[in-house]
């Protein structure tokens, strides 16, 4: 259905909800206009007003102070990385994937155990994904949503990435999948995913929606947003329904989830829709050409409402995520400090390098020098490399803690850079130093 005559979103009537809400809060701290005062040169080259902030997110579990990095752990685990430890680096929260801990062990284990942070040792809050992007990567075989490659728009629809077998179809009602773990056949609609997320117990779930690609053409895209519009509203009556039904159990938020791709109009569209309904939250998704970024997330911020929480799902370089965070981002998510440590690359002040390099056989500084995690303060280089020579497995545990030490204190850093005044000013020499 095009995006101009679909009906107009209505809310749907949730008694008791809307009490229950009051135990998930979010408010704003400091706005960067209030602090800074970007010239009109900066202005015009983000294509608009700079909309970030400062934040707290208040969920049952404790508190986040925004802009924050989400660590991922996927399986109920950041892989090969203690809970403890990432408590340590400073994470403020973990996000697993409702897709995956529904296929294995299951979520009445999960919600046997007393729910996701109790399952796996974690005290501080968490998140789960409603498994949107996982039907994208099993219908398309794409890996990435930020700048795709090997993408032809003018391919059908229903593309897959080369080499790769469709192994989700979609339908208005929801998704038909195969397991990637022994290929059984498995349905997801919103309702299902809405009693699996309860079921994990995380205290901010995601919405089901359909994640598109690049590849998609404008009419597929109308059609999958009002798929997404609708499913959004049958999520909300499910999260009421579970939430009165499941006593004494935490409150959970939910977040709506905005689609569009690159479309303005789209993006607009999904928001006022999305954005009138009685959601804690909003996650900015969707498959998005890097250079795009920070547009896309500014025309989401300048629609959605001020005083709910913004998500943007699966990013972590950081040239995104300052943008991310300067066009209005709260909190952010990805896998990548600690899939690419299992290759022996960690992050530094001065780029990404990778530790495999016969240069680290004799070196016995750390990995960053001033770096205070775990790995820097009591590893050198020479020892982790000869871990990851000798196919040790705690050589990519070391080089995981610190890759997620650096990106979450480079947020925390920007935050504190906010309050203080000079967000442009450490962008520039963070940004022009690791990227030199």
């Amino acid at each position: 259905m095009p995006a101009s005559s679909s009906a107009p979103a209505s809310s749907p009537a949730l008694p008791g909800l809307s009490h229950r809400q009051s135990e998930f809060s979010f408010s704003v701290g400091t706005r960067l206009t209030e602090t800074c005062s970007p010239s009109d040169a900066q202005v015009d080259a983000n294509g608009g007003a700079f909309l970030g902030r400062t934040g707290t997110i208040t969920t049952p579990h404790g508190t986040i102070q925004t802009p924050a990095f989400i660590a991922v752990g996927t399986k109920a685990t950041v892989k090969a990385v203690l809970p403890e430890s990432i408590a340590e680096l400073g994470a403020q929260a973990v996000l697993a994937n409702a897709y995956h801990l529904y296929l294995q062990p299951g979520p009445e284990i999960l919600d046997a155990a007393g729910g996701l942070g109790a399952f796996m040792n974690w005290s501080g809050p968490t998140f789960t994904d409603s498994g949107g992007f996982q039907v994208m990567s099993l219908g398309s075989g794409f890996k990435k949503v930020i700048d795709m490659k090997n993408v032809d728009s003018s391919g059908p629809d229903d593309a897959v990435a080369p080499g790769k077998e469709r192994l989700a179809h979609i339908d208005d009602d929801g998704v038909w999948f195969k397991s990637h773990l022994n290929g059984d056949r498995h349905r997801f609609s919103p309702e299902i995913s809405m009693q699996v997320q309860h079921q994990i117990g995380a205290d901010i779930m995601f919405a089901f929606d359909e994640l598109t690609t690049l590849q998609n053409s404008r009419a597929y895209q109308e059609e999958s947003l009002e798929r997404t519009r609708l499913w959004a509203l049958r999520c909300l009556t499910e999260h009421a329904s579970l939430t009165a039904s499941r006593v004494g159990k935490p409150y959970q938020a939910l977040f709506g989830v905005i689609q569009g791709a690159q479309y303005e109009d789209l993006r607009r569209k999904a928001c006022q829709d999305l954005g009138a309904m009685p959601f804690d939250g909003y996650g900015i998704g969707g498959a998005l050409e890097k250079e795009n970024l920070g547009t896309i997330v500014r025309w989401c911020n300048e629609e959605l409402p001020e005083d709910k929480p913004r998500h943007l799902l699966g990013i972590s370089e950081p040239d995104d995520i300052f943008t991310a965070i300067e066009n209005g981002a709260d909190t952010f998510d990805c896998v990548s400090p600690t899939r690419v440590a299992r290759n022996s690359a960690f992050y530094t002040p001065f780029g990404r390098f990778n530790l495999s390099g016969a240069r680290y056989k004799t070196d016995f500084g750390p990995l960053q020098d001033g770096c205070d995690c775990y790995t820097c303060v009591n590893y050198s280089r020479a020892y982790i490399h000869h871990l990851f020579k000798a196919k040790e497995m705690i050589s990519a545990t070391l080089i995981s803690i610190h890759n997620e030490r650096f990106v979450v204190k480079m947020v925390d850093d920007a935050r504190l850079a906010i309050e203080s005044g000079d967000f442009f000013e450490f962008k520039a020499e963070t940004l022009g130093r690791y990227y030199s």
